[in-house]
């Protein structure tokens, strides 16, 4: 396929990069209050054993020893995925890939035939329903059609020889973008509370639905690493300690 020929995708990438997460991590955190050097102890047990101190953390919302573990994911999304991701600032890092510095590869956003297209309601009630054969028609003509002209508008001036910073400025925010994100179980547990939405939340949220793809992904990974605290979130009605 030629490079400069826009690709069409309607989801998101979410990998492991590397961790140091694992329920251990908040018992001997949490223990030390008590338990002083011993704590360390911790280190080498089983923290199935201590399963009701990490549901008793997470119900009390004693939460900095859910900070003491590192994740970082790489995360392929389209910018306006970004845009909503970067206001999670607490426990976050991140690196962006750079317009100014690479020429920027054409992989657009489309939404799927699952995606729904329709707001019902008013702010913080409403609700979104399947679009029509004709709406999903016309949003994947309108966006591709559109993604082809930003795109041959952004090729054309690189090769006049304009900076890649200054021509970037026509690509939309449907372009994919990569990045990584760096977070720890308590900031991973704000956003997932904001991010999904879920009948098993105390609060509910409203997500816009290609930011909740990347966030259940995510804590698909999270869960696997640390099951035990995983489950107290999601018992304790998926607030953040």
């Amino acid at each position: 396929m030629d490079d400069s020929q826009p690709r069409f995708l309607d989801d998101v990438t979410v990998e492991l990069v590397r961790h140091s997460a694992s329920d251990t991590d908040v018992l001997w955190a949490a223990r030390v209050s008590t338990a002083g050097e011993q704590s360390l102890e911790e280190i080498n047990k089983d923290p199935e054993r201590s399963r009701g101190l990490i549901n008793y953390l997470m119900r009390d919302r004693h939460g900095s020893p859910f900070e003491h573990n590192s994740m970082t994911f790489f995360i392929r999304a389209p910018i306006f995925v970004f845009r909503e991701f970067h206001r999670h600032r607490v426990g976050w890092s991140y690196n962006e890939e750079s317009g100014r510095y690479r020429e920027l590869q054409p992989d657009f956003y489309v939404p799927g035939r699952e995606r729904r297209l329709v707001q019902e309601g008013r702010p913080g009630k409403y609700v979104f329903v399947e679009g029509t054969d004709e709406q999903h028609k016309l949003v994947t003509e309108a966006m591709e059609d559109s993604y082809r002209q930003s795109y041959a508008a952004y090729q054309e001036m690189l090769e006049a020889g304009v900076a890649r910073e200054v021509a970037r400025a026509v690509l939309p925010v449907g372009l994919f973008s990569s990045m990584y994100a760096t977070c720890n179980a308590r900031s991973l547990m704000h956003f997932l509370s904001l991010r999904t939405k879920s009948e098993q939340a105390k609060v509910p949220s409203f997500p816009q639905r290609e930011i909740e793809m990347v966030a259940e992904k995510m804590e698909a990974v999270w869960a696997g690493l640390m099951p035990l605290t995983h489950a107290a979130f999601v018992a304790n009605g998926r607030v953040a300690p």
